[in-house]
């Protein structure tokens, strides 16, 4: 698994650079228990992990998924980036 810099914002907030380029903290995650997983908010899950935000077990029981949920995000944006995260093209990117 790709980790990324610990970084830290001037408040010493902990943070990751998410899906979009912007600055991601915990408190900009999608709120547990989220069910209605958009493009976006899967990708910064998967930044959070890869940035130390989020343990992979926090992740998985803050949001409800499974490992294999959590997994498969991952290798679509490694393999696809963020467009292999579209469940409507999904067969084109296996």
């Amino acid at each position: 698994m790709l980790q990324e810099q610990q970084r830290r914002d001037s408040k010493g907030e902990k943070y990751v650079i998410g899906p979009t380029g912007a600055k991601l903290t915990l408190a900009d995650l999608p709120p547990p228990g989220t069910e209605r997983w958009v493009i976006r908010r899967k990708a910064e899950v998967v930044a959070a992990v890869r940035g130390g935000l989020l343990t992979f077990d926090e992740a998985c029981e803050r949001y409800n998924i499974t490992s294999e949920e959590f997994l498969a995000w991952q290798k679509a944006i490694e393999n696809h980036g963020m467009a292999g995260l579209r469940t409507t093209r999904i067969q084109q990117y296996r």
